[in-house]
């Protein structure tokens, strides 16, 4: 069946599908779920679909797996917090990306994982993956919690849908629900790693958490927040916020962003920039000023302009072409601009569809026009085209 898989493994799914159906194949469920696997992981981590012989679960599972880039990310940041290595536990173990990534930096690595299957899997993978001395124990992570020797490192993954499978906000309502659980899982590890969605509400996560939260990490892939970490450690000494958003990296203290000094903008000058995902979420407006010299828009636009090209700034940069306000003769002369354009809107009364309609353009094209609000009040489009 290997040679089937890696012979078929870049057909089109729905057309190996009716063949395999027309030759009444029994293993045709396995044999497709294996080559979808392929497929799907092909581009979230190339690294594993290189290994030959991996076996993968259904589609649910590979789609709340780590991306790559993620995972990496965090092996990086768990080998800055405990160069020494160690002992390290995942008890929310899942398909396992996280944890092969993370495993390789440690002494002794247990993955935990409640479902058999994937445990299945895990055992079968992770010789495959190089981690021949990784250990895999099937049980409930938080049963393993409570009866666990004291480990260097706890990552913990909490699923974030509720019982009727409806997805939550608050950190309380995943599962484990790492809040009640903190006085056990400090006096269990040195040093803990909690991922949280991107869509999960940060601000009421770390006040949940309280003072254990020393660093608050926001990725970002593909100009997409992918998820939060929260580093939880006993001998806190500060809090930190660290943004990536691929290899750009903004790290900074809550305190700075408080004090931080703007400049704001007299006008739009030769280049815009558009902070990027991780960074929004992160809400360092402030400090982008600051840091990067650039001059803000307005305090709500969170759009910025300069003179000069600013290098690896955290987002998207733009070269300003035109600046047009909403008199009948600007309107004209922005129409007349082109028929298509990618259109939004930041700090501004209208959407993005009520504009279109107004300006009867289309969506796409090179073009970017983004619609705001001026330092002054003046409501504008900015028309830019795309640099970086």
């Amino acid at each position: 069946m290997h040679a089937f898989i890696r012979q078929h493994r870049e057909d089109d799914l729905n057309t190996l599908a009716l063949t395999l159906a027309n030759r009444k194949i029994p293993e045709a469920p396995y044999l497709l779920q294996q080559i979808e696997g392929w497929q799907r992981l092909r581009a979230k981590v190339p690294s594993w679909t290189e290994t030959d012989g991996l076996e993968y679960p259904p589609r649910l599972s590979l789609e709340q797996c780590s991306g790559e880039t993620a995972a990496r990310y965090k092996a990086e940041t768990v080998t800055r917090l405990l160069p020494e290595g160690g002992t390290m536990a995942d008890l929310t173990g899942g398909l396992g990306v996280d944890f092969s990534f993370m495993a390789r930096h440690f002494s002794r690595a247990v993955y935990v994982e409640r479902q058999e299957e994937l445990c299945r899997l895990a055992r079968h993978n992770f010789p495959l993956l190089g981690l021949e001395t990784a250990e895999v124990v099937c049980a409930d992570g938080e049963d393993y919690l409570r009866q666990m020797p004291p480990a260097d490192l706890i990552f913990i993954d909490p699923a974030r849908r509720d019982a009727a499978g409806r997805k939550t906000v608050l950190i309380e309502d995943c599962t484990p629900d790492v809040v009640s659980l903190l006085p056990l899982i400090m006096a269990k590890c040195r040093i803990a790693v909690v991922k949280l969605s991107p869509m999960l509400d940060i601000h009421r996560a770390i006040a949940a958490i309280g003072h254990s939260v020393a660093e608050v990490h926001i990725v970002a892939a593909g100009g997409e927040c992918k998820e939060l970490l929260l580093v939880l450690r006993n001998d806190n000494g500060g809090k930190q916020v660290c943004v990536a958003d691929g290899s750009c990296r903004f790290n900074y203290a809550p305190e700075d962003e408080q004090t931080a000094l703007v400049t704001w903008a007299g006008e739009v000058e030769t280049y815009l920039f558009e902070p990027g995902a991780a960074l929004m979420k992160a809400g360092a407006f402030r400090l982008i000023s600051e840091r990067f010299g650039l001059k803000k828009l307005h305090p709500n636009s969170h759009l910025y302009t300069a003179a000069t090209p600013v290098k690896d700034f955290p987002g998207r940069t733009f070269a300003v072409e035109g600046i047009y306000g909403f008199s009948k003769k600007e309107l004209r002369a922005l129409c007349a601009t082109g028929e298509r354009a990618n259109i939004a809107v930041r700090n501004f009364p209208s959407t993005v569809a009520e504009l279109r309609r107004r300006l009867k353009v289309k969506e796409g094209g090179t073009a970017h026009w983004f619609a705001t609000t001026l330092a002054d009040g003046r409501r504008v489009v900015i028309t830019a085209k795309r640099e970086s």
